[in-house]
Formats: structure tokens, C-alpha cells, sequence
């Protein structure tokens, strides 16, 4: 479970914001929007099961996505040996020298197995600056580890923790200076760490609106051809009242003769390679004619809100049986208000979110701004200050009324901020 995410110097977030699912001691809606983990630190803590963020076009919602994905790729992929001499995806805020010169920093404070840790690190596009790992096992903190680059030596100092056990000091020699220590040690079988990182890779997904949208329905089509789900997938659908009989799989093989004849031996083998790596699905949904006879269609051939609905069906019906976290950017686009009611429903019901799944998104859809359906402290906002810089801050700040208050009365009206200034038109 997530429990708070911090970013600095990250596109067009200057200064450290903060984005917290811990969940406030308002009492509207808390057997249902929340959940208490035991921790081990012999204390519980009462999290959040989703949260909507709202604000303008360019105020830096879809930066808050990507800097967790960034944060997720550097985990997953920066130890890879094909990463070696690669640049980090990093890109610092560029409407200030200053920041421009300094490294960007990610941070999660998360769940696991009942252990609360704090991980996180700052890098440049070159090399990591610094990076540490502390752990909650019991009312102390545990440093496992932290390392911090001296610009002086150009080397790491590193302050290894004795809770941390294995081969540590091979790790750190491993370590390349673009690379993370814990996807180092990980890679040479750190079965402490393994865990944390697979928390990164397993748990948490991590998609921009264009990986949801109706082009992209990958990871659905994956879901319902080869994990038996189909019946989940209809089902899914068909909530959303979009009454599909059946839907039909099949995945297509690349066929290297459907390639450019003029190509180079040496590119079309690259290219080969990358695409037989690729799965690609054809995807047909069915409907029964006035005869009672199946008519196949092609995905494609559906409604934009009908193919991102079937693109989403697979992220939320994993992420609800696994109880992941879930980052979607742009949420409510191309959906019906109630599609996408029915969605956040789906994430604060307690009987069908067993595995206290975490749904967080963007929107600008303001029908969901309503006290029956979000607890105040699930909404917060984004909108950018004098400088251009993104600030990231919570609905509590302005202590609305319980229960009395109409939230999108009061957002459209202004009142909280993060809405876009349109001055009048004059003739």
C-alpha cells in the first residue's frame, strides 16, 4: 500500500510536493473509503482506498504521474546491463537556472507485509546523487542503507546499515554510477531486497492517458487471453452497461515479411528482435443480431468511450484482485460522469476491494465533486504559482463543511483554486 509520494525538480515541479493517502480523522465515509494496516512498529495507520486530483490543462497533473513512472522505470530498469551508459529519465524544472543545475528527487513511504519503509532517491540524467532505504520493523527506524556522491572524489560514499545482510560490499562494487544499489542488489540475488523492488514492478502501475486510451489495449487483451478472465472482462463490461455479448482474443505473430524490402540486414534484424519481444492482440468485440446470431466487430469500430472502457477493464480488475496501486492520468476522459462514478465506486466499495487496492487519478470531470462519493480529504489539486512551478495541495486545507458544502459549486466558483483563469471576452 502506498502511503505517501514525494517529487522535487521534476518537470514543472520546483519545489518538494507531496501527494499523502493517509487518511484524516473525519469520520464521513470511513468504513467504506478506508482501511486500517496493523504495522509492526506495533501501531496502526488508516489509509485511503482512492484519490482524485483536479486542476487546469499544464498545471502539472500528468507531471505527478510521470514522476512515479520515472521513479518505477530508474527501480525496473537502470541495473540492466543494456541501461550501461544510458541517461536516466529525468527532467529537472527548466524555468529556473538553478534548478536546472540540481537533481531531481522521487521518495515513497509504503506498506509491505506490515512494515512501513521509506525509499527514495535524487539523480541527474549522468548518475544517481543520492539514495537511501530506511525500515519500520519496530518503534526505531532501521537504516538499511544510503549512499551520496562526492563531486570531489567522483565517487559514492556509502553508508551501508547493519540490518541490511548479504553480500554488501560486492553490491556497492557493482553499483554503476547511473544505477540504483537496491536493482543492483537485487540483480545479484538480495533476497532481503527482492520484495521492495518487486513492490515497484508487481504492485505498482503507472499510466499516462495515452497508455489508456482507446488505442492502447494491451494489457486488457493480455489480461482476457491469457490469464483465463474473459468472464471477468464481460462482466466488467457489461456493468458498464455497454452490452457486449462476448469479446474475442487472438494474438498476431510478426511476420518479418511484412517489413520494408530496402531495409538494411543489420536494422531489420534489430527490428526483428524488438518486435518479436511485442505481443499484439486483435481484439473483436460480439453482439447478438435481431436473429440471435453473433456479429463479430472490430475494437476499433466501437465508440472512443467504449474502447477506453475496455482498455481500463484489465488494470482495475487486476489491480482490484491484487490488490495493487493504480496511477491513472486523465480518468474521466471520453467516459460518461456515471462511467466514471461507477469506476471510483468500484475502489471505495470494501466488499469488492478486498485486497485494499489504491486508485489515484487525474480529472477534470467535476461530477464526482460530491461528499457522497469522495471523502475531502481523497481530493486534492494542482495549479502553478507566479513562477510556473507546480504546487500540489489537499481539499482539508480549506476545511470544508461536512456534508454541507457543494464541492464543485465551490472548485468551479474558484474558491479552492486550481482552475484555469479565462479573463472575460470584450467586444
Amino acid at each position: 500500500m502506498l502511503i505517501e509520494f514525494n517529487v522535487a525538480n521534476f518537470r514543472s515541479i520546483r519545489d518538494m510536493q507531496t501527494l499523502s493517502l493517509v487518511a484524516s480523522k473525519n469520520k464521513e465515509l470511513m468504513d467504506s473509503h478506508t482501511f486500517d494496516v496493523q504495522l509492526a512498529e506495533q501501531s496502526s495507520i488508516k489509509l485511503l482506498r482512492s484519490a482524485a486530483i483536479y486542476g487546469p490543462n499544464e498545471a502539472g497533473k500528468t507531471n505527478l504521474v510521470r514522476a512515479l513512472k520515472a521513479m518505477k522505470t530508474i527501480v525496473r530498469t537502470s541495473a540492466l546491463e543494456k541501461g550501461r551508459g544510458d541517461k536516466l529519465p529525468v527532467v529537472p524544472f527548466k524555468l529556473d537556472p538553478e534548478s536546472r543545475q540540481t537533481p531531481s528527487t522521487f521518495e515513497v513511504v509504503f506498506l509491505l507485509d506490515g512494515i512501513r519503509y521509506q525509499y527514495g532517491f535524487s539523480a541527474t540524467v549522468e548518475r544517481i546523487i543520492e539514495e537511501w532505504l530506511y525500515a519500520f520493523p519496530r518503534k526505531r527506524i532501521q537504516r538499511w542503507f544510503k549512499r551520496t556522491w562526492n563531486a570531489d572524489e567522483q565517487k559514492h560514499d556509502w553508508e551501508p546499515g547493519a540490518f541490511l545482510t548479504g553480500e554488501k560490499n560486492v553490491w556497492q562494487k557493482s553499483t554503476r554510477d547511473n544505477a540504483l544499489f537496491l536493482s543492483t542488489a537485487v540483480q545479484l540475488n538480495s533476497q532481503q531486497l527482492q520484495p521492495l523492488y518487486d513492490w515497484f514492478n508487481k504492485k505498482l502501475y503507472c499510466a499516462e492517458s495515452s497508455e489508456i486510451s482507446a488505442a492502447s489495449p494491451t494489457f486488457s487483451a493480455s489480461f482476457c487471453a491469457e490469464g483465463g478472465n474473459k468472464g471477468k472482462i464481460i462482466n466488467f463490461l457489461n456493468q458498464a452497461d455497454l452490452a457486449i455479448d462476448d469479446v474475442r482474443v487472438t494474438k498476431e505473430i510478426f511476420n518479418p515479411k511484412d517489413m520494408p524490402p530496402d531495409m538494411s540486414d543489420h536494422v531489420k534484424q534489430a527490428f526483428i528482435k524488438e518486435m518479436e519481444a511485442k505481443k499484439f492482440y486483435k481484439v473483436k468485440t460480439v453482439r447478438q443480431n435481431s436473429r440471435g446470431e453473433p456479429i463479430e466487430f472490430d475494437l476499433i469500430e466501437e465508440s472512443t468511450g467504449t474502447q477506453k472502457i475496455f482498455s481500463l477493464a484489465g488494470p482495475f480488475l487486476d489491480s482490484l484482485g491484487k490488490g495493487h496501486i493504480l496511477f491513472i492520468d486523465e480518468l474521466g476522459g471520453s467516459l460518461h460522469p456515471e462511467l466514471l462514478k461507477f469506476l471510483v465506486w468500484l475502489f471505495n466499495n470494501k466488499e469488492i476491494n478486498t485486497g485494499n487496492a489504491q486508485l489515484i487519478f487525474t480529472t477534470h470531470e467535476t461530477h464526482i465533486l460530491d461528499q457522497t462519493i469522495l471523502r475531502r480529504d481523497q481530493i486534492w489539486f494542482c495549479e502553478k504559482d507566479k513562477t510556473r512551478a507546480t504546487r500540489v495541495f489537499p481539499l482539508t486545507d480549506f476545511r470544508p463543511r461536512k456534508m454541507r458544502e457543494n464541492l464543485e459549486a465551490a472548485y468551479l466558483s474558484g474558491r479552492y483554486g486550481a482552475v484555469p483563469y479565462i479573463p472575460e471576452s470584450r467586444t
